[in-house]
């Protein structure tokens, strides 16, 4: 009777264990609060890249992980990562912009008629050169797209339209139009700076006048082994882009006007590519620097013995665009949405990793990274340049900018299309009575303007979360939320801890990106990209 006892007490603390690790292993606002209200505090001037705020913000994170038990993972057995970065601030009175035809030359205004930013090559750059409009600056071979087909642009200046075509697939789409992409073009055809043209579509989703916030904040770059910038190319340091009234100018030589091409793009035809019989020239100082700043890498380590050898990773970026000095009244730029509310979440998950009690299969890596504002350089390097053996990171769920001030019961996953995680999340979503809705703002390129997509270059099936377009509540419009946040607060001091946050909604949405992590972790096989998916024939083959 007494060993029946025993057997029956030690099955009721086993329960009562079990449950308690269950229990625990829910998202708890006031944690949420506590990490949100430190970081997008005043105190850390907006969490500048390479500024004593970011890293008293990076020592907090890797504190909260230390507490948790969530282990080191960055260099020499610490949480940091260290990520070497050069920094260019444009000489403010320095840029000249000249349209030269043979009628004479027009000096264009800066700020009103072109934005531009230093160099991170030279400290002064200079180009006279003819200009050439090659459409959207894109090839596409996949889609039967090729805007250098008959064209030379050899020893020229290249002129693109922002964007892409309306035709073309939203994400596969996002990556033909970044930066990246066109540049290398322009590049690899000879072209010896690029100037792109503000479009309606482009207007819309954001404002040309808004570069003027932005005036005084520094371009970067992470430096190779070589001591050289990533992804920098020397004949492209002369590029600007135009407001609508000035990229008109440029057609003035022509038969054609750059309103017959707005209208051909807008019906989704082609649009021609020609001389524009003017040349410019770019002029512009700029004053370099080196900067230091940091990941911080933490990682809750797998049970199975072959499985905990791959890494699931979750990213959120830990920076913003800091403080601007010039500029009057509130000069902090807090970034209580852009990404407070990310690495909130992110520190959440990870914490009930280890009160849950039940280690994951597959090891987590829990990645706060430092850049993301200044082109997604913290991911760049860390997907470049991993803590963990190459090849044993599987995939990358990237929480940015979750707007936490509604109730909200569904959520976009951007990128999800491409790999089976489409499926990992929508089973993590359904638990909780939830679903996922395709991307409602497929001119913005959402897909290739946030750290995910670092990974997905290195061929890593990646996502990114969002809190959706839907809520619980009859009295709240989330899309009319959204669009007031992105006009109204988005890169603006405004985005600060004076919101009406929803911490119930913050804690749902650390939940959700719990059990999505658990998902992936725990599942039989890793994520893999669809049969001929673009983003996985062309990064992880």
């Amino acid at each position: 009777m007494l060993k029946h006892r025993l057997i029956l007490a030690g099955g009721m603390l086993a329960l009562a264990a079990s449950c308690s690790a269950g229990a625990a292993a829910v998202a708890d606002k006031n944690m949420i609060r506590a990490h949100l209200s430190f970081l997008a505090d005043d105190l850390l001037e907006g969490r500048e890249t390479g500024s004593r705020g970011y890293d008293i913000a990076a020592r907090y994170v890797a504190s909260q992980f230390l507490q948790y038990g969530v282990k080191p993972k960055g260099d020499k057995d610490g949480y940091l990562q260290h990520v070497p970065l050069r920094a260019t601030h444009l000489v403010q009175e320095s840029p000249v912009v000249e349209l030269r035809t043979a009628r004479g030359t027009e000096t264009l205004a800066w700020l009103d008629d072109y934005a531009v930013s230093g160099s991170l090559l030279e400290d002064q750059s200079e180009v006279t050169a003819p200009l050439v409009f090659v459409g959207y600056g894109i090839q596409a071979a996949r889609l039967g797209h090729n805007d250098y087909a008959n064209i030379d642009v050899k020893g020229k200046i290249v002129v693109v339209l922002a964007g892409k075509p309306g035709s073309f697939p939203t994400e596969e789409g996002a990556h033909f139009a970044s930066g990246d992409h066109k540049r290398g073009l322009a590049v690899q055809h000879g072209a010896v700076g690029m100037v792109t043209l503000q479009t309606p579509v482009a207007e819309k989703a954001a404002p040309f006048s808004k570069n003027k916030d932005y005036r005084h904040i520094p371009a970067m770059s992470w430096v190779q082994a070589d001591g050289t910038p990533a992804r920098e190319v020397a004949s492209m340091q002369n590029r600007v882009s135009l407001s609508i009234p000035a990229s008109k100018k440029l057609f003035s030589q022509v038969d054609l006007r750059l309103d017959d091409i707005y209208a051909l793009a807008t019906a989704n035809r082609p649009v021609p590519h020609l001389d524009l019989n003017m040349s410019m020239r770019m002029f512009k100082k700029s004053l370099r620097s080196e900067v230091s700043s940091s990941n911080v890498a933490g990682m809750i380590e797998g049970s199975d013995p072959v499985l905990k050898n791959e890494y699931v990773v979750f990213t959120a970026h830990l920076d913003h665009l800091g403080q601007v000095k010039e500029r009057s009244g509130d000069n902090i730029f807090n970034g209580a949405m852009d990404n407070s509310t990310g690495v909130a979440t992110l520190i959440e998950a990870a914490r009930l990793f280890t009160a849950s009690g039940v280690q994951p299969k597959r090891s987590i890596l829990f990645v706060a990274v430092t850049g993301e504002e200044k082109g997604l350089l913290g991911a760049d390097y860390f997907a470049t340049n991993p803590t963990v053996p190459r090849g044993s990171i599987v995939a990358n769920v990237n929480l940015d900018m979750p707007l936490l001030v509604y109730d909200f019961n569904n959520v976009m996953a951007f990128g999800a299309e491409h790999s089976t995680l489409k499926g990992t999340a929508t089973r993590a979503l359904k638990k909780m009575g939830m679903d996922l809705i395709p991307d409602p703002w497929p001119e913005m390129g959402l897909f290739t303007r946030s750290d995910h997509y670092m990974f997905v270059r290195q061929g890593i099936p990646s996502i990114f979360l969002a809190t959706g377009m839907g809520s619980a509540r009859k009295d709240e419009n989330p899309g009319k939320l959204w669009n007031e946040f992105l006009t109204k607060r988005y890169h603006q001091p405004n985005d600060d801890l004076t919101q009406p946050i929803n911490y119930d909604a913050a804690a749902r949405f650390a939940q959700l990106n719990y059990n999505i992590a658990r998902e992936i972790a725990d599942a039989p096989v890793r994520p893999a990209w669809n049969k001929d998916d673009f983003f996985g024939d062309t990064f992880s083959k």
